[in-house]
């Protein structure tokens, strides 16, 4: 925020998108204010000010001030948010905090801790206070007109988009002319058509889907994103670990476009479904396959004319199935939790937090059911030939390809937060364990 916008915003006084705060404010004062804004249309609190907007500046710390207003955001709000800080220096030398909070948030209601309870906040005019039921309910309605992976990410700016990747998917996948990378005008106005973002007050910020997809570094305001890798020795979850890996980053790959001179000299990646492409950097979903590859065998054989083969495991397309299955629809609402690959000795399993979405169910699934959770998610990772079209992945590449592989049926589990895909190394091991 540049000192000529602030010193506006502190002559015009607080409204109904400013509140003013002293830097000794209470972490549950500061909590309340928040919640308020997020469950309006946003707005700024500006730390270091008083009621009647002279400037007292922030007297913390200069490396602890970041800290703790991250720290009152992520504890003290339900659910936790990473608001956009900054600061700036008036000129008597005073510094101002800034804590932008964003027009939609995703998860209203936004409730402020009290003691033992959880409140919801709302803002009429100056005034922060409880909601009624009737504002409760409303909230509730208002978070689920966009689906999750539409929303804006609080915190989040066009910055903390890889542009490379972004031109790599209007350029070379979907095959559109695009700006060129200093017209961030265009950027934000093809970003908001195409849901990868989301207008604020005249800002372009990161949609959800946006930003799993294209970010620079997802997990820095969207700490969920991610899959946790692990290897076991044995077949229980226990701490006889052989492999771990925590996969982080966008979800696609960077390709190298078809005209590319040099790209012969990158790795080939199964893009699409018949269509091998050149890999500049993988993502998270190659580096799940990766760590399949490095954490199980590969046994050599002679087929019967002669010609030597390899076989995995399991069926590599399974696998890609149930990760792609995994980051497309699992529940990004919750916050803090990875979706979990696990590799047993006798299983794999595909972890996703969350229920399955609307009317799915485990039979439903089995026959080809398309749910929807995420759609800019599921839309773009069609586009890049993760996802097939008519939504068969599952009956096609997990239990046929299940059957194909070793006669084994595969495991679709849900429980209470979370659905399981398991996939059986052996028919033995299967009946064994039932």
């Amino acid at each position: 925020m540049t000192r000529d916008v602030l010193s506006e915003l502190l002559r015009d006084g607080e409204n109904s998108g400013v509140e003013f705060k002293r830097d000794s404010v209470t972490p549950e004062k500061l909590a309340r204010e928040m919640a308020a804004l997020l469950n309006l249309e946003g707005g700024v609190i500006l730390l270091g000010v008083e009621d009647d907007g002279a400037v007292s500046g922030l007297r913390r710390d200069p490396k602890k001030r970041e800290e703790w207003v991250m720290e009152v955001a992520r504890t003290h709000l339900r659910p936790g948010v990473i608001p956009f800080w900054e600061t700036s220096e008036m000129p008597d030398g005073n510094v101002v905090g800034v804590i932008s909070l964003p027009a939609d948030a995703p998860d209203k209601p936004y409730k402020a801790k009290r003691g033992s309870a959880w409140m919801t906040q709302v803002r009429v005019g100056t005034t922060t206070r409880d909601a009624s039921d009737d504002e409760e309910m409303r909230l509730y309605a208002q978070s689920r007109r966009l689906l999750y992976d539409h929303k804006p990410v609080p915190g989040a700016m066009l910055d903390d988009y890889d542009m490379r990747r972004l031109t790599n998917y209007f350029r070379d996948i979907r095959q559109q002319e695009c700006p060129e990378l200093a017209d961030l005008e265009g950027w934000s106005r093809l970003l908001v058509n195409v849901d990868l973002a989301f207008e604020d007050r005249g800002r372009a910020l990161p949609s959800v889907g946006g930003l799993l997809l294209f970010g620079k570094d997802p997990n820095r305001c969207l700490p969920q994103a991610g899959i946790t890798a692990v290897a076991f020795g044995g077949v229980e979850k226990d701490y006889d670990i052989k492999a771990r890996a925590f996969l982080r980053g966008p979800l696609v790959s960077l390709f190298a476009p078809d005209d590319d001179p040099y790209r012969g000299r990158y790795p080939k990646l199964a893009r699409s479904f018949s269509e091998p492409a050149a890999v500049i950097e993988v993502g998270v979903i190659e580096k799940a396959l990766d760590f399949v590859a490095r954490a199980t065998d590969v046994e050599g054989f002679v087929d019967r004319t002669g010609r030597r083969r390899e076989r995995w495991d399991y069926p590599l397309d399974a696998v890609r199935e149930a990760v792609v299955n995994a980051v497309a629809h699992r529940d990004y609402t919750i916050g803090g939790t990875d979706i979990e690959l696990a590799i047993y000795p006798d299983r794999l399993e595909v972890i996703s937090p969350g229920r399955l979405p609307n009317t799915a169910t485990v039979e439903k699934l089995r026959l080809g059911y398309r749910s929807l959770r995420n759609d800019v998610i599921r839309d773009l990772l069609t586009a890049y030939g993760y996802i097939e079209a008519l939504g068969l992945g599952i009956p096609r590449k997990i239990i046929a390809g299940m059957h194909d592989h070793n006669g084994t049926d595969p495991d679709l589990i849900e429980e209470e937060s979370r659905f399981i895909v398991r996939l059986w190394k052996e028919r033995e091991s299967h009946g064994d364990r039932g």
